[in-house]
C-alpha cells in the first residue's frame, strides 16, 4: 500500500465531513460576513470547497507561481451559490481522490514549490504540502464556516459526532432536529 492509498480513508471521512458542511451553506447570506475584515460566508465557503483542487494540483505538478512575472495571476473560480459550490466540491474531491490513490510513494516524496512573482514562497516534499497546506489548511476554514453557521443560526452538522444542535441519537434534541 502506498502513502496515498493510506491517506485515503481519512480522506473519505474529511470529504463526507466537508460534504456535510457545505450542504449547509445558506444562499440566501452568501454575501454576509461576521466583521469588516473577514470574507463573506460564500467566499469562505467557495474556499473550502475547492481547496480539494490543490491535492491533485500539488500531486501532478513541481510548483505553482500563483503571481508570475508577467502572467495572469491564480484566480480562484467564482461560485455564486450552493449548488455550483458542491459541483465544484465533488469534481475536486473525485480528482483529488484519484489522484491520491494513483501517485507512487516515489512522487508524494518529491519536491513541491510554491512561488509568487518567481519569488520562492516554500519548498517542500509533496505530502508534506498535502498534510500541512491542503487537509489541515481545509479543516482549518471548514472549522471557521461553522462558526459563521453558528453566528447566522445555521444548524452545525456533526462532524465528529453529534453537535450541540444534532444532539445525540435516540434523545429529544435529536428527534427535534
Amino acid at each position: 500500500m502506498t502513502i496515498g492509498q493510506m491517506m485515503l480513508g481519512e480522506f473519505d471521512q474529511e470529504m463526507q465531513n466537508t460534504r456535510k458542511t457545505l450542504e449547509r451553506c445558506p444562499d440566501e447570506k452568501w454575501n454576509w460576513k461576521p466583521h469588516e475584515k473577514s470574507g463573506t460566508l460564500g467566499w469562505l465557503a467557495a474556499h473550502v470547497g475547492t481547496v480539494p483542487e490543490w491535492i491533485a494540483m500539488t500531486i501532478n505538478t513541481r510548483e505553482l507561481d500563483y503571481a508570475p512575472v508577467g502572467g495572469p495571476s491564480y484566480e480562484p473560480p467564482k461560485i455564486t451559490n450552493r449548488k455550483e459550490l458542491l459541483a465544484a466540491f465533488d469534481k475536486a474531491a473525485a480528482e483529488a481522490r484519484a489522484a491520491l490513490a494513483g501517485v507512487s510513494d516515489a512522487e508524494i516524496m518529491k519536491e513541491w514549490t510554491l512561488l509568487a512573482g518567481g519569488q520562492k514562497i516554500f519548498s517542500m516534499p509533496r505530502v508534506a504540502c498535502l498534510r500541512g497546506m491542503c487537509l489541515n489548511h481545509l479543516y482549518h476554514h471548514r472549522g471557521q464556516l461553522t462558526v459563521y453557521f453558528r453566528l447566522l443560526g445555521v444548524p452545525v452538522p456533526g462532524l465528529y459526532g453529534p453537535s450541540a444542535d444534532e444532539g445525540l441519537p435516540g434523545t429529544a434534541e435529536a428527534a427535534a432536529n
